[in-house]
């Protein structure tokens, strides 16, 4: 499954609860678009829209679960329960919170994931990492793929950008690691696909600027309004 998605697009499809296309059929619908686009792969967020999208594509699917728990401030994929429940939906790959920070059970992802993998030793996995030294242990682990996807969502990177200084930080990901790296977070154009594909990301991930109308018609709007007056 992993060999399928080397050098192609992954579509993240993802609205929550607070977005205008929030609901599993709308997210259904757009995992059928993404794959007549030519995706090759579907990222999703949350039992109903996987089991959705799964009866309507045939594409491999990265499932997570986003859920906040009270006192930690990890919620994607952070507990053995959500993997559980990815598991019997069937996921291609699940993606979890791989920093170092505390998980809900008082758990990190050091003492978690081995647990993970003798419960489910034939289950892949992805490791969302905010930092060089998550996805060092990662692989260490026994993560099968990793991703800079938290990079600019924590503590320590905060408003950090993936594609800033020519993706410097995905360059460093991609030497320090010897397992996949998939390119996720900020990547906002075909170039920028195009580019994390040359500096060696094994994969592409693309959400917000494919499945996201409101953050694509911001930018349309702040583009006109940047522009001088005649």
């Amino acid at each position: 499954m992993i060999e399928q998605l080397r050098n192609q697009l992954i579509v993240s499809c993802q609205a929550l609860p607070d977005e205008p296309l929030h609901g599993s059929a709308i997210m259904a619908r757009m995992a059928i678009a993404a794959k007549e686009g030519g995706a090759s792969g579907i990222r999703a967020n949350g039992i109903e829209d996987i089991q959705a999208i799964r009866s309507v594509v045939d594409l491999p699917v990265i499932g997570i679960i986003k859920r906040e728990y009270e006192g930690s401030d990890v919620y994607i994929t952070p507990t053995m329960d959500e993997v559980d429940a990815l598991v019997s939906a069937g996921v291609d790959l699940i993606a979890l919170d791989a920093t170092h920070r505390e998980r809900p059970d008082g758990s990190t992802i050091a003492t978690l994931f081995p647990l993970l993998k003798e419960k489910y030793p034939n289950q892949r996995f992805m490791a969302d990492c905010a930092r060089l030294e998550d996805a060092v242990r990662a692989e260490r682990l026994g993560f099968d793929v990793v991703a800079p996807t938290l990079y600019g969502y924590t503590a320590e990177t905060a408003g950090k950008k993936v594609y800033e200084g020519d993706f410097q930080f995905l360059r460093e990901m991609v030497q320090i690691v010897s397992i996949p790296v998939i390119a996720e977070g900020n990547v906002i154009t075909p170039e920028h696909a195009r580019r994390v594909l040359e500096i060696g990301a094994y994969a592409v991930v693309v959400g917000g600027a494919i499945t996201r109308p409101q953050q694509i018609a911001k930018r349309f709007v702040e583009g006109i309004h940047n522009l001088s007056p005649r």
